[in-house]
């Protein structure tokens, strides 16, 4: 697992104003603002505030009562967002639309809630309509709703678990050879059968589906079907295979929207969720902590566990992508 001690210091590139103005100027270049000048020193300290601020959340849900993790992990996720976004948009926040979390819960029956099968629903205006989109080029549908339980399935991480309560039965990813080196990558021959694809459809599919990962296939060998990429693949954005914090990558063995989707999406999704609950479905949340009535315990605990780790370093990847693609000069 990564190691978020690590991932502390690792942010520590980016805790100086003129590094930080620096970046958000290449940044505001490359979108050919003419006020690139202004607006980076404008927003240099805000930068570093929401930094400093998202890290000191961490730091203290690493400490905290499983009871308030949901909490400080979902505010800390939001801080660091917001910096993220002072990269690729300029004017945040333009206006209090975008201040708003962006997503409601449903109304919860009090008897036979089943937290897997619970729901959350995109809303027209906020946060997370708008760094779906200025970060990631995902146009969020409004009233579009995501299921918790399938939300989970996902995070790599948990697949073993699924796998577990399944009976072996459902297996939702397949490991993938990556050699980065050569920008290659080796996918089981396994997974046709999943898709229920024939060899020639589904280089059909990749080509098509998949085209803006500039995706090839090179040869057929044994277990395994061998392509060539134009780069390597990133912990941020190998939609639509699946990082996992130990550094290998998978591919789902569904074909479902959700996992077209970054990480960092699902991640808010579920985060908000669970501190809306940890808030004010007190009794519930309370029970379900100290009676562990479901696999559904299991699975938050593990996520809450994963998350901590997880979301700082992919939004410390997302920065320090551009910090490397931008010209210091």
């Amino acid at each position: 697992m990564f190691d978020y001690g690590n991932m502390q210091n690792k942010f520590i590139i980016f805790h100086s104003a003129d590094t930080a103005q620096q970046l958000l100027y290449q940044c505001y270049i490359e979108q050919e603002r003419a006020d690139a000048v202004q607006k980076s020193y404008t927003n240099c300290y805000p930068f570093l505030y929401y930094l400093e601020h998202g890290q000191s959340f961490y730091a203290t849900a690493r400490h905290a009562p499983l009871s308030i993790k949901p909490v400080l992990l979902f505010y800390g996720m939001v801080q660091l967002l917001k910096a993220c976004l002072l990269t690729v948009d300029a004017d945040y926040p333009e206006s209090t639309s975008v201040l708003a979390h962006g997503v409601s819960t449903r109304k919860r029956k009090k008897q036979g809630y089943e937290f897997l099968d619970d729901e959350v629903k995109v809303q027209k205006n906020g946060l997370f309509t708008h760094f779906s989109e200025k970060m990631f080029h995902v146009k969020q549908l409004t009233g579009e709703k995501f299921r918790m339980g399938t939300l989970l399935q996902r995070i790599c991480e948990l697949h073993e678990m699924f796998s577990l309560f399944s009976g072996n039965k459902k297996i939702l990813s397949l490991k993938i050879i990556h050699n980065p080196s050569n920008h290659s990558i080796a996918i089981p021959k396994d997974i046709l059968d999943y898709y229920h694809m024939t060899l020639n459809r589904f280089i059909y599919h990749i080509e098509q589906e998949w085209h803006f990962l500039n995706i090839t296939f090179a040869k057929e060998e044994e277990r395994f079907l061998h392509f060539h990429m134009e780069s390597p693949l990133q912990p941020i954005g190998c939609e639509p295979f699946l990082f996992h914090l130990n550094g290998t990558y998978y591919i789902p063995t569904k074909r479902e929207k959700i996992f077209m989707f970054p990480e960092i999406i699902v991640h808010y999704l579920l985060l908000y969720n669970l501190s809306m609950i940890s808030r004010y479905e007190t009794e519930w949340w309370s029970e379900l902590l100290h009676s562990y009535p479901s696999k559904a315990y299991i699975l938050i605990v593990q996520f809450l566990s994963l998350t901590a780790e997880k979301v700082p370093l992919l939004l410390y990847q997302y920065l320090i992508k551009k910090f490397h693609s931008l010209d210091f000069r």
